[in-house]
């Protein structure tokens, strides 16, 4: 779960918003931890203890990454690193997506354990995306890329080994403060 940036756009800390009664990173990590994974790390930057605080009940493991203001690249970079070398793959997850749901995750799953030297990504609005299960084999690539493209460009670099899996309600992310009225609190 990537929970580590400032919201600039919207203004507010996203990862402590509330969709009917739960703030969206306590949503998000419950729904991923749905997919019962081997190990959950949630990665915080901005905010840090707040973020935190608000899924400190759950069965994830916090990694603080210091570089958040480099962007989602340097979050990705340290949650891949806290992961247990026997981990083969990655399910990356982020708060801001309220559609998300676990059988959305759970069809990720299925789609990469179909084929594990590959991806599974969201697709969406034409794209490539978040959430997205990523082999062991594709992190070192994955942290070398910088800047606030997360996972997206690997995605498309390597298109003909990803399972999309099309889920348009997804395309809907809170950026802006317009987003917010897109949204039944």
């Amino acid at each position: 779960m990537l929970a580590a940036g400032a919201s600039r756009r919207l203004g507010k800390s996203k990862q402590l918003l509330r969709l009917h009664g739960e703030t969206l990173v306590r949503r998000a990590t419950r729904v991923g931890l749905a997919t019962k994974p081997q190990s959950a790390v949630l990665v915080v930057g901005a905010e840090a203890d707040f973020v935190y605080a608000s899924v400190a009940d759950l069965p994830v493991h916090r990694v603080d990454c210091v570089d958040w203001s480099l962007g989602m690249g340097a979050s990705l970079r340290a949650g891949l690193e806290a992961l247990p070398s026997a981990c083969a793959g990655a399910l990356i997850v982020l708060c801001d997506q309220p559609a998300l749901d676990a059988p959305h995750l759970q069809q990720l799953v299925a789609a990469w354990r179909a084929n594990p030297c590959g991806a599974a990504a969201s697709s969406y609005s034409g794209r490539l995306g978040v959430p997205a299960l990523l082999p062991r084999a594709w992190f070192a690539e994955l942290m070398a890329d910088v800047g606030d493209q997360g996972a997206r460009q690997l995605l498309v670099r390597r298109r003909e080994a990803v399972a999309a899996i099309v889920n348009e309600a997804l395309a809907l992310d809170l950026d802006q403060r317009s987003d917010l009225g897109r949204i039944d609190t």
